[in-house]
């Protein structure tokens, strides 16, 4: 019986929060051969990430999918068979799997990379995937993390969130994390060890930001832009750092963000504001995995994986991310 592989297709460019009629649902048969250098794997689990929203939309640091292209996102999947050496039918490996049952893979700086032993699927597209390599990255690279600082991360009880509230206080730092609603407040305190939380839906947060960090903000993690990135930047410290990861609350937006109105506090304290893309540091990821998976071990950093099953859901679960209905890293499971 001739396999089938199914996919969602991007239909149209999104306008506003995105909407299932953006794709359309194809089944073709998978490919019965394989050119030099391609692994074909079966799906098993994807990534659900913000800047999904941006590919839909335009070119970025990666060029916008194409209209009718396979909706792009990275995943797990197991080879089923190959023309690549060192690649074998049973191994997991991650790559640019998109939105379907079936993919052809072949090398590229995405991958396909083999799990390490031992290695839960899951944990291979969250801590261990873009989100922990994002979180380690910008908080030690671009943050220049030291030892006693004060920092603050927002959206952090989401997937790069919560990974950079837990390295920073692995590293020995004093952690305030801004999340929205009392659970997932309670969750990055009480289960992750957060020095303490900022509800953004219930509370001030410029005020509650002058509360808890009275000498200021070392470095703030952002990744939800406009109003919490201003708050952050009036109570930077001296030689503060502000990594900019994402602007979740702008990505719907008809408009473009307004932005801070406040960026001059930057020369006042001498602070620096930097973006990054994680694929930048593809050369030390091995790195970047080797800590993490030790400190996992150790106990000291936690995973949370938030699963909507079936790829059929896949449209629901990338809107999840923009109506705060996650916590820890969102996932599609597409075979088991």
């Amino acid at each position: 019986m001739t396999e089938v592989n199914r996919s969602w297709r991007l239909a149209a460019r999104p306008q506003g929060m995105i909407k299932d009629s953006d794709f359309t649902w194809h089944e073709e048969p998978v490919p019965a051969e394989l050119g030099p250098g391609q692994i074909l794997v079966e799906t098993l689990y994807l990534s659900v990430d913000p800047t999904q929203r941006i590919w839909m939309e335009r070119d970025s640091y990666l060029p916008a999918v194409e209209i009718g292209a396979v909706m792009r996102a990275g995943g797990v999947g197991r080879v089923l068979r190959s023309s690549l050496p060192d690649f074998s039918p049973g191994d997991l490996v991650f790559g640019m799997t998109g939105w379907q049952t079936h993919a052809v893979l072949e090398p590229s700086i995405r991958g396909p990379r083999k799990l390490p032993e031992g290695v839960p699927p899951t944990m291979a597209v969250s801590l261990f995937g873009i989100t922990g390599l994002t979180a380690y990255f910008g908080l030690l690279d671009v943050g220049s993390l030291k030892e006693g600082e004060t920092v603050v991360v927002s959206g952090a009880a989401g997937a790069t969130g919560n990974a950079v509230g837990q390295i920073a206080k692995i590293k020995g730092c004093r952690v305030v994390g801004i999340a929205g609603g009392p659970q997932k407040c309670a969750w990055i305190k009480d289960e992750l060890g957060f020095d303490a939380a900022i509800d953004y839906k219930d509370e001030d947060v410029y005020k509650r930001l002058g509360e808890l960090c009275p000498d200021g903000i070392d470095v703030y993690f952002d990744n939800v832009g406009g109003a919490i990135l201003e708050a952050a930047l009036s109570h930077l410290a001296m030689r503060g750092r502000v990594v900019l990861c994402g602007s979740i609350g702008d990505y719907n937006s008809a408009e473009a963000g307004s932005g801070p109105r406040n960026l001059m506090n930057l020369v006042m304290k001498r602070g620096r504001m930097e973006g990054f893309i994680v694929t930048d540091y593809a050369a030390r990821f091995g790195e970047a995995i080797g800590d993490l998976a030790r400190w996992a071990a150790e106990g000291r950093l936690k995973d949370r994986v938030d699963v909507v099953e079936g790829l059929a859901n896949a449209p629901a679960a990338l809107r999840r991310l923009f109506t705060g209905a996650n916590t820890g890293k969102q996932l599609v499971k597409v075979a088991g």
